[in-house]
C-alpha cells in the first residue's frame, strides 16, 4: 500500500505512555524501580550553583591585587552575610579605615592576587522533579532521574503555554464547536482541567486564572488574545515557562477552530478523572507536543502500546495544517503516487481526503498531520 511519512498527534483512549523526567544536571534519585509513584511524588533532586557577584575591591580599599588577601575578613570557602564586613584596611588611625560589606549572602569563591576582583557566589537553588504522572518507575538513571510508566488516555495538542499542572477533568462545552462564555467558569472550576471546546479566549483565560482552575483546553486561540495575554509575541520558542497562573492546550490551532470530536469525545468521556498536563510546546527541530494525560485507574487490563507507524496510509485520520482547509480533520481516501501541480504551479506529491463534513479535496501531503489513534 502507498505511503508516506508524515508528522503525527497522538490522540488515543488507550496507551502505555512512558515520561522521562530528568535533572537539568547531576544530583540525587530519590526512588527505586518498580516503585509506585503519584504525579506530587519528589523523584529527583539537585542544586544549581547560586548567583554570582564580582566585587572589585582593590579600587575601593585603595590597595594593590597582591594585597588583597590580606585585607580579606572572609578567606575562600567561608560564608558571609549581606551587610556584613567582607574587607577592610588597617590604618594606623581607625578613623580613617575603609570597610567593604557584602551585598549579598553567599560563599567567597575566589579572591584574585592578579586582577584583585572577588567573587562571591550565591546560596545554591533546589530542583526538583516530580512524577508528573501516577504510574511506575520502570527505569532509574543514577545522578540523572527516573522514566515512568502509565496506562490510560493520551492527547496530543498543537500548541501551549504554562508548565505542568493537574486536575480532574471538567467538561464546560456541550459540542465540540461551542465558544464559552465566561460566566460557564465558575467555583465548580476551581483546581480542575476545564475543558472549553472551541475558541479559547483571553477573557475566558482570565476568568478561568481568577477562579483557580488548573488548566484550560480548547480547540483553537486567536493571536491577538495570546500576545494581550502574554505582553509579547513567542515567536519559535519554546513554550511552558510562561507563568501564567493554570496550563492552556489548544488542541487544533490558531482561530476559532472546533475541537476534534475524537479529542472531545475523550475528554467527556473521562469527566471526574484525574489528568496531567503540559503546555510545554516546541515547533522546530525537536518537536515537543503540549499533552494531556489520563491514568487509567478503571481497569488493570493491558493498555494499547504506543508504537511508530511507518507512514500516511489510505483510511489514516489527518489534519490539514494549512489554508485553505486549516484545520479541518478527515481521512485519507487516496495516496496518488504522480506528482500533480497545486495553486503555485510547483507539482508536488498530494492526498486526497475526505473531511467529517463529507467534502472532498486533494491537497498536498505536506499540508497534512496524521492522527495517530
Amino acid at each position: 500500500m502507498a505511503h508516506t511519512y508524515t508528522p503525527g498527534l497522538r490522540v488515543t483512549r488507550r496507551a502505555t505512555i512512558r515520561k522521562r523526567r530528568q535533572l537539568p544536571l547531576a544530583g540525587e534519585v530519590l526512588v527505586s524501580d518498580g516503585e509506585s509513584v503519584k504525579r506530587d511524588r519528589v523523584v529527583a533532586r539537585t542544586e544549581l550553583p547560586g548567583d554570582v557577584t564580582t566585587l572589585n575591591l582593590v579600587n575601593r580599599l585603595g590597595v594593590t591585587p597582591d594585597e588583597l588577601p590580606d585585607f580579606m575578613l572572609r578567606k575562600v570557602g567561608e560564608p558571609v552575610e549581606a551587610g556584613e564586613p567582607l574587607a577592610e584596611t588597617r590604618p594606623f588611625i581607625k578613623w580613617f579605615k575603609t570597610s567593604v560589606e557584602s551585598p549579598v549572602s553567599g560563599t567567597v569563591e575566589s579572591v584574585s592576587p592578579v586582577t584583585g576582583q572577588v567573587i562571591l557566589r550565591g546560596p545554591p537553588r533546589r530542583v526538583q522533579v516530580s512524577a508528573y504522572v501516577d504510574g511506575t518507575v520502570v527505569e532509574t538513571i543514577p545522578g540523572e532521574g527516573v522514566v515512568i510508566e502509565t496506562a490510560g488516555a493520551f492527547l496530543q495538542g498543537i500548541f501551549g503555554i504554562g508548565g505542568e499542572s493537574w486536575g480532574a477533568i471538567h467538561p464546560l462545552a456541550v459540542t465540540p464547536d461551542e465558544r464559552l462564555k465566561e460566566d460557564r467558569i465558575d467555583a465548580s472550576c476551581a483546581g480542575r482541567i476545564c475543558v472549553a471546546g472551541g475558541l479559547v479566549t483571553l477573557d475566558l483565560i482570565r476568568k478561568a486564572r481568577e477562579i483557580g482552575a488548573a488548566g484550560l483546553i480548547g480547540g483553537g486561540i486567536r493571536d491577538r488574545d495570546l500576545r494581550r495575554l502574554l505582553g509579547y509575541d513567542l515567536g519559535v520558542a519554546i513554550t511552558g515557562t510562561e507563568e501564567i497562573g493554570l496550563t492552556v492546550v489548544i488542541t487544533e490551532g490558531f482561530g476559532d477552530i472546533a475541537m476534534a470530536s475524537k479529542t472531545f469525545d475523550i475528554l467527556n468521556e473521562r469527566n471526574g478523572e484525574e489528568a496531567s498536563i503540559s503546555g510545554a510546546t516546541q515547533i522546530r527541530a525537536g518537536v515537543l507536543r503540549p499533552e494531556i494525560i489520563v491514568p487509567d485507574k478503571r481497569s488493570s487490563a493491558a493498555a494499547e502500546e504506543s508504537v511508530a507507524t511507518e507512514g500516511l496510509s489510505v483510511g489514516d485520520p489527518i489534519r490539514t495544517i494549512r489554508a485553505p482547509f486549516f484545520g479541518k480533520t478527515g481521512v485519507v481516501t487516496a495516496l496518488p503516487s504522480e506528482l500533480a501541480a497545486v495553486e503555485s504551479e510547483v507539482r508536488v506529491r498530494v492526498l486526497e481526503v475526505q473531511f467529517e463534513n463529507g467534502q472532498q479535496a486533494v491537497i498536498p501531503r505536506a499540508n497534512a498531520e496524521r492522527i495517530e489513534a
